[in-house]
């Protein structure tokens, strides 16, 4: 037993299933083609016009395509809507198309004007069709008015510069398909059965668009490779600016982790004195992250070795590396912090610009050292001052930038001075290297993510 669909068995429907299956493939895959294109426009953050054009021209073009072919008349046979829809859109599909040509740079003045007044005939050829049926003067009206536009598309000069291979690629792709396409309004005036070519233009054009897509996309690795090459570079240029090690000293074992958030980054830290008797030790973060923050931490370096005659006095050294700083680092500004530590005086002094607070392990307590004043780069009015405490046997001076104690986890929680506190305390028997290594530990692993610079220095007194 057969069954009938629209009057027709099924043996005929499948017979026309396979005479379209062509037509119906390439409808599928136009509109597909669109539907990856309308994707994209939704993903892109920047203007992304000539993308919703192009996606609403494929999927309405590869819509017409199956809407047209006998298979769909048949199952729709004898429906009002679906022969009004036949027909309307044919009068839609150029809008965005013409868009798309305005969009992608191919249409001069004169064209402009040609086809957006266009534009406004389309839609009341459609509304006209939707609403009281098709007629024959609506079909010759598209005919014609497509035919002009195609017309003054193909004879109008192009926007473009004549020696960009990826203009004349997507120019020639473009030209295949106004070629074609006049070819088949040309022919549907006179209602000829010559074959209609128009879908094989449009594949000329998405195969332009893929060969230039698939290109620049190319390029674009290869631009990614370079900068991942010259980031490269810069962080070992960055890291060669950080001193490697503390000098040996009988006094002072001093020991520093750095964990930067990208390639190169915006913390420092440097010792301005090293010898058996004496240190001076200085930590900065310069605000922002990657190269630009970088280039400033190269600049604090600079900054910090002019004042090197100033080590003794914390106050006096952050102030001249204020006068140089200021005015020349774009509206950046750096956050540092200053310790001398004299072992024949038994004594350390302190300062800072706008930096976490120095932590003190004495005797199993931390203690927060702290004397700030405004950050660095910021303001050529800066003051600074200096405290001085006594060195007791066995101290130990923790400098850290903001990454640490602002380390978030899951939760949003802060990782906070008091973890680091305890931290410090939990550590009392390690060396300073074991030390330094177990806070940058403890902090990667409460937070969920690095999203800022890890930076620790660690003093221990040797007395």
């Amino acid at each position: 037993m057969q069954v009938l669909v629209a009057g027709l068995t099924a043996d005929d429907v499948l017979r026309t299933f396979q005479a379209e299956a062509f037509t119906l493939f390439l409808g599928a895959a136009i509109a597909a083609t669109g539907l990856v294109a309308a994707a994209f426009a939704l993903i892109r953050r920047e203007r992304v016009s000539l993308l919703v054009y192009f996606a609403l021209f494929a999927i309405l073009y590869g819509a017409r395509m199956w809407i047209q072919t006998s298979l769909f008349a048949f199952i729709f046979d004898g429906s009002r809507a679906f022969i009004r829809m036949h027909s309307a859109i044919n009068y839609v599909v150029p809008i965005p198309a013409f868009l798309f040509f305005d969009g992608a740079g191919f249409l001069l003045r004169k064209a402009r004007i040609v086809t957006y007044c266009f534009y406004a005939v389309f839609a009341i050829l459609a509304l006209a069709t939707l609403v009281a049926g098709p007629s024959s003067l609506y079909e010759q009206t598209n005919n014609v008015l497509v035919i002009v536009a195609l017309v003054v598309l193909l004879s109008e000069p192009m926007r473009g510069h004549a020696a960009d291979r990826d203009f004349i690629v997507v120019r020639r792709g473009l030209l295949t398909f106004a070629g074609f396409a006049l070819w088949d309004n040309v022919i549907g005036i006179f209602h000829s059965r010559l074959p209609r070519i128009e879908p094989l233009g449009f594949i000329a054009l998405l195969a332009s668009l893929g060969y230039v897509a698939a290109r620049q996309a190319m390029q674009r690795e290869q631009q990614l490779a370079d900068i991942q090459k010259e980031l490269e570079v810069a962080r070992r240029i960055q890291l060669s600016i950080l001193p490697s090690e503390f000098p040996t000293s009988g006094k002072f074992h001093v020991a520093a982790r750095y964990v930067p958030m990208t390639s190169v980054a915006g913390d420092f830290y440097d010792y301005v004195l090293a010898d058996d008797s004496r240190a001076g030790l200085l930590i900065a973060d310069v605000s922002g992250h990657g190269v630009p923050a970088a280039l400033i931490a190269s600049m604090v370096k600079l900054a910090a070795t002019s004042q090197r005659s100033q080590a003794a006095d914390p106050a006096a050294l952050l102030l001249g590396m204020n006068s140089a700083l200021h005015g020349n680092t774009q509206s950046q500004f750096v956050t540092a912090a200053y310790v001398y530590l004299d072992a024949r005086a038994r004594e350390f002094r302190y300062s800072a610009a706008g930096h976490p607070p120095m932590l003190l392990l004495r005797e199993g307590k931390v203690t927060e050292i702290e004397e700030n004043g405004l950050m660095l780069a910021a303001f050529d009015f800066a003051t600074y001052g200096t405290v001085a405490h006594v060195l007791h046997p066995r101290d130990r001076l923790v400098l850290y930038t903001d990454g640490i104690v602002e380390a978030a986890n899951a939760e949003g929680e802060f990782f906070g001075q008091e973890n680091l506190a305890r931290v410090l305390r939990d550590t009392i028997t390690f060396n300073a290297h074991e030390t330094a290594e177990r806070i940058i530990h403890t902090v990667q692993n409460w937070a969920r993510t690095q999203d800022d610079d890890l930076t620790v220095l660690v003093c221990d007194y040797m007395a």
